[in-house]
Protein backbone atom coordinates (compact mmCIF):
# COMPACT_ATOMS: atom_id res chain seq x y z
CA UNK A 1 0.00 0.00 0.00
CA UNK A 2 1.70 3.37 -1.09
CA UNK A 3 1.98 6.27 1.52
CA UNK A 4 -0.53 8.12 -0.12
CA UNK A 5 -3.10 5.60 0.76
CA UNK A 6 -1.76 5.16 4.22
CA UNK A 7 -2.47 8.73 5.00
CA UNK A 8 -6.04 9.46 4.13
CA UNK A 9 -6.91 5.22 5.93
CA UNK A 10 -4.86 7.06 9.23
CA UNK A 11 -6.48 10.51 9.49
CA UNK A 12 -9.84 8.51 8.80
CA UNK A 13 -9.14 6.38 11.96
CA UNK A 14 -8.04 9.34 13.69
CA UNK A 15 -11.48 10.73 12.95
CA UNK A 16 -13.28 8.24 13.64
CA UNK A 17 -12.15 7.63 17.27
CA UNK A 18 -12.34 10.88 18.20
CA UNK A 19 -16.05 10.87 17.39
CA UNK A 20 -16.38 7.81 19.07
CA UNK A 21 -14.42 9.93 21.91
CA UNK A 22 -16.95 12.59 21.62
CA UNK A 23 -20.12 10.04 21.47
CA UNK A 24 -19.06 8.02 24.55
CA UNK A 25 -16.57 9.52 26.93
CA UNK A 26 -19.61 11.98 28.15
CA UNK A 27 -21.63 8.93 28.63
CA UNK A 28 -19.41 7.32 30.47
CA UNK A 29 -18.94 10.32 32.80
CA UNK A 30 -22.82 10.90 32.81
CA UNK A 31 -22.81 7.53 34.32
CA UNK A 32 -20.59 7.72 36.57
CA UNK A 33 -21.63 10.98 38.07
CA UNK A 34 -25.10 9.26 38.19
CA UNK A 35 -24.04 7.48 41.39
CA UNK A 36 -20.98 9.22 42.36
CA UNK A 37 -20.40 13.06 43.41
CA UNK A 38 -18.84 15.54 41.28
CA UNK A 39 -15.58 15.98 42.46
CA UNK A 40 -14.52 19.49 40.39
CA UNK A 41 -16.03 21.66 37.81
CA UNK A 42 -14.45 23.09 35.33
CA UNK A 43 -15.70 26.94 36.71
CA UNK A 44 -13.91 25.53 40.19
CA UNK A 45 -10.92 24.77 38.65
CA UNK A 46 -10.49 27.98 36.52
CA UNK A 47 -11.58 30.30 39.78
CA UNK A 48 -8.72 28.25 41.75
CA UNK A 49 -6.10 28.99 39.22
CA UNK A 50 -7.00 32.63 39.75
CA UNK A 51 -6.59 32.49 43.20
CA UNK A 52 -9.86 31.83 44.86
CA UNK A 53 -10.78 29.17 47.32
CA UNK A 54 -12.76 25.78 46.79
CA UNK A 55 -15.31 25.53 49.78
CA UNK A 56 -17.56 22.81 49.07
CA UNK A 57 -19.09 20.18 50.55
CA UNK A 58 -21.77 17.11 48.68
CA UNK A 59 -24.83 16.01 50.62
CA UNK A 60 -27.18 14.22 49.24
CA UNK A 61 -30.77 16.18 48.10
CA UNK A 62 -32.90 14.63 51.27
CA UNK A 63 -30.05 17.22 53.08
CA UNK A 64 -31.26 20.30 51.35
CA UNK A 65 -34.42 22.00 52.53
CA UNK A 66 -37.38 21.27 50.53
CA UNK A 67 -37.61 25.74 50.50
CA UNK A 68 -34.37 25.75 48.45
CA UNK A 69 -35.50 22.81 46.29
CA UNK A 70 -38.84 24.70 45.48
CA UNK A 71 -36.70 28.06 45.46
CA UNK A 72 -34.41 27.53 42.92
CA UNK A 73 -36.94 25.74 40.78
CA UNK A 74 -38.91 28.98 41.27
CA UNK A 75 -36.32 30.87 39.99
CA UNK A 76 -34.32 29.08 37.39
CA UNK A 77 -36.77 26.66 35.34
CA UNK A 78 -40.19 26.96 36.59
CA UNK A 79 -41.11 23.64 34.01
CA UNK A 80 -38.02 21.75 34.94
CA UNK A 81 -40.33 18.83 36.71
CA UNK A 82 -42.16 18.24 33.18
CA UNK A 83 -39.57 19.23 30.53
CA UNK A 84 -37.30 16.54 28.88
CA UNK A 85 -33.88 18.71 29.44
CA UNK A 86 -35.17 21.67 27.15
CA UNK A 87 -38.06 24.52 27.84
CA UNK A 88 -38.22 25.58 24.02
CA UNK A 89 -40.29 28.27 24.65
CA UNK A 90 -37.68 30.16 26.66
CA UNK A 91 -35.09 29.21 24.13
CA UNK A 92 -36.94 30.79 20.74
CA UNK A 93 -37.03 33.92 22.96
CA UNK A 94 -33.28 34.09 23.50
CA UNK A 95 -32.84 32.97 20.07
CA UNK A 96 -35.07 35.69 18.76
CA UNK A 97 -33.34 38.33 20.80
CA UNK A 98 -29.59 36.99 19.85
CA UNK A 99 -30.94 37.56 16.41
CA UNK A 100 -32.00 41.35 17.04
CA UNK A 101 -28.32 41.41 18.15
CA UNK A 102 -29.11 41.10 21.72
CA UNK A 103 -25.95 39.54 24.11
CA UNK A 104 -26.83 35.55 23.76
CA UNK A 105 -28.28 34.68 27.24
CA UNK A 106 -30.91 33.18 28.98
CA UNK A 107 -33.16 29.56 27.54
CA UNK A 108 -31.24 27.27 29.79
CA UNK A 109 -33.23 24.90 31.52
CA UNK A 110 -31.47 23.36 34.79
CA UNK A 111 -30.69 20.14 33.44
CA UNK A 112 -28.76 22.66 30.51
CA UNK A 113 -27.11 24.46 33.65
CA UNK A 114 -25.77 21.13 35.25
CA UNK A 115 -24.00 19.95 31.96
CA UNK A 116 -23.02 23.16 31.49
CA UNK A 117 -20.74 23.26 35.53
CA UNK A 118 -20.08 20.34 34.95
CA UNK A 119 -18.60 19.39 31.47
CA UNK A 120 -17.88 23.15 30.37
CA UNK A 121 -16.51 26.42 30.91
CA UNK A 122 -18.02 29.59 31.39
CA UNK A 123 -18.98 31.69 28.19
CA UNK A 124 -22.03 32.29 25.92
CA UNK A 125 -20.79 31.52 22.40
CA UNK A 126 -22.78 29.40 19.99
CA UNK A 127 -20.60 26.16 19.97
CA UNK A 128 -19.93 26.47 23.78
CA UNK A 129 -24.42 27.03 23.96
CA UNK A 130 -24.46 23.54 21.30
CA UNK A 131 -22.18 21.61 23.44
CA UNK A 132 -24.09 22.21 26.17
CA UNK A 133 -27.55 21.10 24.25
CA UNK A 134 -25.08 17.86 23.50
CA UNK A 135 -24.72 16.97 26.93
CA UNK A 136 -27.91 18.03 28.18
CA UNK A 137 -29.19 14.63 25.88
CA UNK A 138 -26.87 12.45 28.21
CA UNK A 139 -27.98 14.00 31.59
CA UNK A 140 -31.84 14.23 30.49
CA UNK A 141 -31.66 10.25 29.29
CA UNK A 142 -29.43 8.98 32.16
CA UNK A 143 -30.36 10.47 35.29
CA UNK A 144 -33.70 11.33 37.38
CA UNK A 145 -34.71 14.44 37.75
CA UNK A 146 -33.81 14.24 41.32
CA UNK A 147 -30.34 13.58 40.59
CA UNK A 148 -29.97 16.37 38.43
CA UNK A 149 -31.45 18.97 41.19
CA UNK A 150 -28.80 17.13 43.49
CA UNK A 151 -26.34 17.45 41.48
CA UNK A 152 -27.07 21.15 40.25
CA UNK A 153 -27.53 22.44 43.95
CA UNK A 154 -24.19 20.23 44.89
CA UNK A 155 -22.16 22.11 42.39
CA UNK A 156 -23.59 25.79 41.21
CA UNK A 157 -21.94 28.65 43.22
CA UNK A 158 -23.31 30.54 45.51
CA UNK A 159 -20.68 32.97 46.67
CA UNK A 160 -16.94 33.54 45.11
CA UNK A 161 -15.17 30.24 46.14
CA UNK A 162 -18.77 29.00 47.58
CA UNK A 163 -20.11 25.67 45.63
CA UNK A 164 -22.85 23.75 46.50
CA UNK A 165 -25.94 24.38 48.88
CA UNK A 166 -24.28 23.51 52.30
CA UNK A 167 -21.47 25.40 51.51
CA UNK A 168 -23.82 28.52 50.98
CA UNK A 169 -25.72 27.73 53.41
CA UNK A 170 -22.75 27.69 56.35
CA UNK A 171 -21.33 30.95 54.69
CA UNK A 172 -24.47 32.92 54.52
CA UNK A 173 -26.34 32.07 57.29
CA UNK A 174 -23.82 30.16 59.42
CA UNK A 175 -26.79 26.89 59.85
CA UNK A 176 -26.85 23.68 57.68
CA UNK A 177 -28.55 23.29 53.93
CA UNK A 178 -31.29 21.05 55.97
CA UNK A 179 -31.72 23.98 57.89
CA UNK A 180 -32.83 26.91 55.64
CA UNK A 181 -36.08 28.53 56.10
CA UNK A 182 -38.30 29.83 53.31
CA UNK A 183 -36.59 33.25 53.38
CA UNK A 184 -33.46 31.84 53.36
CA UNK A 185 -33.85 30.14 50.42
CA UNK A 186 -35.39 32.16 48.60
CA UNK A 187 -32.43 34.51 48.96
CA UNK A 188 -29.99 32.44 48.20
CA UNK A 189 -32.04 31.39 44.92
CA UNK A 190 -32.15 35.04 44.20
CA UNK A 191 -28.31 35.67 44.01
CA UNK A 192 -27.58 32.62 41.05
CA UNK A 193 -27.80 34.44 38.31
CA UNK A 194 -24.45 36.25 39.39
CA UNK A 195 -23.41 35.05 43.03
CA UNK A 196 -20.10 37.18 42.59
CA UNK A 197 -22.19 40.46 42.82
CA UNK A 198 -25.03 39.68 44.80
CA UNK A 199 -24.99 38.47 47.81
CA UNK A 200 -27.99 36.40 49.41
CA UNK A 201 -26.81 37.49 53.26
CA UNK A 202 -26.14 41.05 52.47
CA UNK A 203 -28.68 41.59 50.25
CA UNK A 204 -29.41 45.37 48.47
CA UNK A 205 -32.61 46.29 47.22
CA UNK A 206 -32.84 44.71 44.14
CA UNK A 207 -31.95 40.97 45.64
CA UNK A 208 -34.66 41.38 48.74
CA UNK A 209 -37.41 42.23 45.71
CA UNK A 210 -36.53 39.39 43.70
CA UNK A 211 -36.56 37.12 46.46
CA UNK A 212 -39.97 38.07 47.57
CA UNK A 213 -40.90 37.05 44.07
CA UNK A 214 -39.50 33.76 43.98
CA UNK A 215 -40.56 33.44 47.26
CA UNK A 216 -44.37 33.71 46.30
CA UNK A 217 -43.91 31.76 43.25
CA UNK A 218 -42.29 28.81 45.44
CA UNK A 219 -45.36 28.14 47.37
CA UNK A 220 -47.55 28.26 44.38
CA UNK A 221 -45.81 25.79 42.72
CA UNK A 222 -47.86 22.96 43.32
CA UNK A 223 -47.84 19.86 41.23
CA UNK A 224 -44.83 21.52 39.67
CA UNK A 225 -42.45 20.55 42.14
CA UNK A 226 -43.39 17.17 42.36
CA UNK A 227 -40.06 15.66 41.52
CA UNK A 228 -38.41 17.37 44.44
CA UNK A 229 -37.01 14.93 47.18
CA UNK A 230 -39.12 14.85 50.22
CA UNK A 231 -37.77 13.96 53.69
Amino acid sequence: MTSELIKPIRWRRLALRLIAAIILLPGVLTLLFAVAPVPITPLMILRAIDGAPIDKQWVPLEKIALHLQRSVIAAEDATFCSHHGFEFEAMKKAWDGYQRGERLRGGSTITMQTAKNVYLWPGRTLFRKGLEAWLTLYLDALWSKQRTLEVYLNIVEWAPGVYGAEAAAQYHFRKSATALSADEAALLASVLPSPRRWSASKPGPYVRTRAQTIAYRATQMGDGSSCLAKK
